[in-house]
């Protein structure tokens, strides 16, 4: 197949790409992929590193209000829609495959007016400005979440795939996982985590909790704080506990994470839609943090659907504080029996097979043409 992938902005959008790119090849040698992304995302230095042809667009998103930034965004849609028309005319791709993000927009509604197959992915539980639009022009819209076909009434097709990503997670090496954290293989873990960038209000709470911890010494605790958190963070708790403890390990970034979400007992974390599926396609138990500051709030959407099912806990940020977190780290690490049933309630939400069932569709979809 020759394949077009387009999706930007944040690596929750790009990654799951890449998911889907990987799965091509593994199951299509000689799959041919094109990636079209913005001029300024993270897809513009993701990509390239990936061997991946790219192209980029100039692109922007809409505002929620009433703005003379919005006539410049429609001008450089429709400016959008007629570079990506040459690249696709170039190219001569099977079928598109947008993965959410601004970009997508001016790509997948120019693939759709030149009458070549396209899917949609959308990987939180609200769909965001631009899948919500495109879904009325593409071929399909593939969901991560059960039930949210509803909110696509003007699809033509929706199918519930969960989130590429837990492919690639599902397959990880747990005993990798362990040596990079230099923990012993047998032992249980608790990983925190504030996303990539990391978050302030999580740090926060990992230091005031840091002096709890002691009694939970049968347990190893990972912070992994951010880049731009690590120092003040690891020097706040060391001037709490006067050393670091050997079960407490504070880290700036990890850069295996599927590796050592397979070591992995609990973990407390944001809700971004891709870093779900990747727990849930382990069965991991989670408590989770939603970020306040995104669109439509859809963290918290996305956290609720695994508390509704058993699968995690939900503390929203404004009432987080490091004994609380604590609390609710030893309620689940202290009781094998919710640890249990979390852990069974996450691997049902979890699709391991997420990014083959997607691969299918779009075989049959160009297979149409």
């Amino acid at each position: 197949m020759r394949i077009v992938l387009t999706g930007g902005g944040t690596g929750g959008h790009i990654y799951p790409a890449l998911a889907i790119a990987r799965q091509c090849e593994q199951e299509e040698m000689n799959s041919q992929f094109l990636y079209i992304g913005g001029q300024r995302g993270l897809e513009s230095k993701l990509i390239p590193q990936e061997n991946i042809p790219f192209e980029s667009i100039d692109i922007s998103g809409f505002r929620r209000k009433l703005s003379l930034e919005n006539v410049k965004t429609v001008i450089r849609f429709v400016k959008g829609v007629k570079i990506s028309k040459r690249f696709l005319s170039t190219f001569k791709p099977d079928i598109v495959v947008g993965t959410g993000g601004y970009v997508c927009g001016p790509v997948v509604y120019a693939a759709a007016r030149l009458g070549i197959p396209t899917i949609i992915h959308e990987q939180n539980a609200i769909p965001g400005l631009t899948n919500a639009f495109l879904s009325r022009y593409v071929s399909t819209v593939a969901v991560s979440f059960p039930n949210s076909e509803s909110f696509f009434p003007k699809a033509k097709r929706v199918i519930y795939t969960g989130n590429p990503r837990a492919t690639i997670v599902h397959s990880a090496n747990r005993d990798r996982g362990f040596a990079t954290l230099g923990i012993p293989m047998d032992s249980s873990v608790v990983l925190i985590v504030g996303g990539s960038r990391g978050a302030k209000a999580i740090n926060e709470a990992m230091i005031q909790m840091a002096p709890l911890l002691d009694t939970l010494k049968h347990i190893h605790f990972v912070y992994v704080t951010g880049d731009s958190y690590f120092d003040v963070t690891r020097e706040e708790i060391r001037s709490k506990l006067g050393s670091m403890p050997n079960y407490l390990h504070v880290l700036p970034y990890v850069h295996n994470m599927p590796e050592v979400l397979a070591a992995t007992s609990l973990i407390v974390n944001r809700a971004g839609a891709s870093f779900l599926a990747e727990i849930n396609s382990l069965g991991i138990p989670s408590i989770l943090i939603p970020s306040p500051n995104v669109t439509n709030n859809h963290q918290e959407a996305n956290a609720r659907q695994l508390e509704k099912v058993g699968a995690a806990q939900v503390i929203v940020e404004k009432e987080l504080t490091g004994n609380q977190l604590f609390q609710s780290i030893a309620g689940i690490m202290g009781n094998l029996d919710v640890h249990r049933a979390m852990s069974e309630s996450s691997r049902m939400l979890g699709k391991p097979d997420s990014a083959n069932l997607i691969v299918e569709e779009m075989r049959s979809l160009s297979r149409r043409v």
